[in-house]
């Protein structure tokens, strides 16, 4: 049984815009690159939106020729055969994980904040919070995906129009000059220079990582290879203007001498919305967040359940095949995906913390998600040559370029305890798939010709 076909372009577009979660990013990521780089957050922004869109490029390529809902793990197998197509979507199994998780317990931190602006202390009830939030994420993603996916869309929009009040409240009221607005795009010797840019970049990607999510709808979408090339690369570009929009309005909000305090800052836009605006304004900032993340809930689960999907059909489980009688979703493997994403979640984040939980558990997917797109962009240099595309290579190759870079600079220097043990986490989840291939053989010579 197929997987129903119904979804338009804003609904690809809602998954693709949800699992990035710019208003997340600006409610939080950029704590996690100002720590890293300084007042060269936009600096290191910028950056990043190059190298997705240079990653873009070979998404794009792949959505015209392949319309599957395991995106990455069919675009790898099309390309180097379906053993390394496996492992690629084992491993962007780990991102979806990870992002998922991670937003329960940034929703749990948002609410709970929202409710200390009404003198409400919840204490430690944000992980009923998260929790509650990740299996009602569960319920929309097994209902039709029309519905979710306008209602991500929805919530996105809505979230950053009261942001972008926010940034313009901001510079009218510190009218920022050039010097400053420089020093935003430059490099802090303070902050390492160009590798701290580099190690910086992580979280950059962190933000952008997602945008390939409107490829696992690739078999549920209208006119896939028309509408879902759209809804990433409008994603990748709508997202870079509006991260470095609002990190530079940040990172001149809080001054060159709050650098340290906004890079600590737990609520970053609710402090300034405080210091610019108002109490009312910090409290709707902090549900617009926690209503992002809700959405970006429903992505993770929706793409890492395609994935999921695609898997057990490729042979890894018959029952992970199934698609859902009433709702035409993969039933079966949202549940497990369910499972997956609340376990974790209890066993862990209580005892870390709803920040800490998240900037772990996206550090692991994103570690993950660099190898994707390094795969991906290696994968359409490959197709390009054979098909005898002059320029093509070189611009889909400057990406891959670029991330294993980023990717040098996470791991060298040795970075602080506990975020020195993400890379071998990430290692070790992507080497079990070997013990996946063992278990089931039959994933590495499965069919994919009628999703092509």
């Amino acid at each position: 049984m197929k997987l129903a076909t119904r979804l338009s372009l804003p609904e690809a577009i809602g998954l693709s815009l949800a699992v990035v979660s710019p208003t997340t990013a600006a409610s939080f990521n950029i704590t996690l690159i100002v720590a890293a780089v300084g007042q060269a957050a936009p600096l290191t922004f910028a950056i990043g939106a190059i190298a997705m869109t240079l990653i873009a490029l070979s998404f794009l390529a792949f959505t015209h020729r392949v319309a599957h809902a395991g995106s990455a793990y069919a675009y790898i197998a099309h390309t180097f055969g379906t053993t390394a197509g496996f492992v690629a979507g084992w491993t962007l199994l780990l991102t979806y994980l990870g992002f998922t998780t991670g937003f329960g317990a940034l929703i749990g931190s948002f609410l709970s904040a929202a409710l200390k602006g009404f003198g409400i202390d919840i204490g430690r009830g944000w992980i009923a919070i998260g929790a509650a939030s990740l299996l009602l994420g569960w319920w929309f993603t097994m209902r039709d995906m029309r519905l979710a996916g306008r209602l991500m869309l929805a919530i996105e929009a809505l979230a950053l129009l009261a942001i972008g009040v926010l940034c313009i409240a901001i510079l009218r009221a510190v009218h920022p000059t050039v010097a400053q607005t420089l020093a935003t795009f430059t490099p802090s010797a303070d902050f390492n220079g160009w590798r701290g840019i580099g190690f910086g970049m992580v979280f950059t990607i962190l933000c952008f990582g997602g945008f390939e999510g409107a490829a696992t709808l690739g078999e549920e979408t209208i006119n896939p290879r028309r509408n879902i090339p759209i809804a990433l690369f409008g994603s990748v570009l709508s997202s870079a203007l509006c991260l470095i929009f609002v990190a530079y309005c940040e990172v001149i909000g809080f001054g060159a001498s709050g650098v340290h305090e906004l890079a600590k800052a737990e609520a970053p836009l609710n402090d300034l919305a405080l210091r610019y605006v108002s109490p009312g304004m910090a409290i709707g900032l902090d549900i617009a967040a926690a209503t992002s993340c809700f959405s970006a809930i429903l992505g993770g689960m929706a793409a890492m359940s395609r994935v999921l999907f695609a898997l057990g059909r490729a042979g890894m489980s018959a029952k992970l095949a199934e698609v859902h009688a009433v709702h035409g979703t993969p039933g079966p493997a949202l549940g497990l995906t369910a499972l997956a994403i609340v376990i974790p979640f209890l066993v862990w984040a209580p005892f870390s913390g709803a920040g800490e939980y998240y900037s772990y558990t996206g550090t692991i997917g994103i570690l993950a998600l660099i190898l994707i797109y390094i795969s991906v962009g290696v994968a359409e240099v490959v197709e390009a040559v054979r098909e005898k595309r002059s320029w093509w290579p070189l611009a889909c190759g400057l990406g891959p370029v670029v991330l294993v870079w980023v990717l040098y600079c996470s791991v060298y220097p040795i970075p602080e305890s506990p975020n020195n043990l993400w890379p071998y986490v990430t290692i070790i989840w992507v080497l079990s798939s070997w013990a996946i291939i063992k278990l089931r053989p039959a994933v590495t010579h499965a069919a994919l010709p009628e999703y092509f």
